[in-house]
């Protein structure tokens, strides 16, 4: 199985082929593995993993799940996800300014007092500012690489 393409290897069962069925200019298809949008193609996927992989859980399998790494320890930041984060220049525009919060966002609870160490960044997108990034700005983007 190949984790990334998911429930796309899943094959149909043959009697429910038919309940896939689109029509298209060059004839009518139906699909022999499970597409995207299904009702319960997430719960298949799930049973499908917990079966193949039922001997190794909770003993030797470490996922990357949504971008966190699950393990018996629990719940941790994937360490690719953080180096992005801590080998990003610093930001120029509003545009750019954006993008660090929202990376940063994306592990937020994993950081203590995330929104008063970003404070001074928060203020250069507020409305009717046209503030620049300065000293302070600098000082906390380099504070929350750490």
């Amino acid at each position: 199985m190949d984790g990334f393409s998911g429930y796309n290897q899943i094959k149909m069962h043959p009697e429910d082929m038919d309940k896939t069925t689109f029509i298209t200019l060059w004839g009518t298809f139906c699909y022999k593995v499970m597409p995207f949008g299904l009702k319960n193609v997430g719960a298949t996927y799930q049973r499908a993993m917990v079966n193949l992989f039922h001997d190794m859980m909770h003993k030797d399998i470490e996922g990357k799940l949504l971008g966190f790494v699950v393990s018996e320890k629990g719940i941790e930041v994937d360490s690719d996800k953080v180096r992005a984060i801590q080998e990003l220049p610093s930001p120029r525009t509003q545009k750019e300014v954006r993008g660090f919060l929202g990376r940063l966002n994306y592990i937020a609870r994993f950081i203590s007092q995330l929104t008063e160490k970003c404070d001074p960044i928060f203020r250069l997108l507020r409305k009717h500012n046209q503030g620049t990034w300065d000293e302070e700005c600098q000082n906390a983007f380099e504070k929350v690489k750490l």
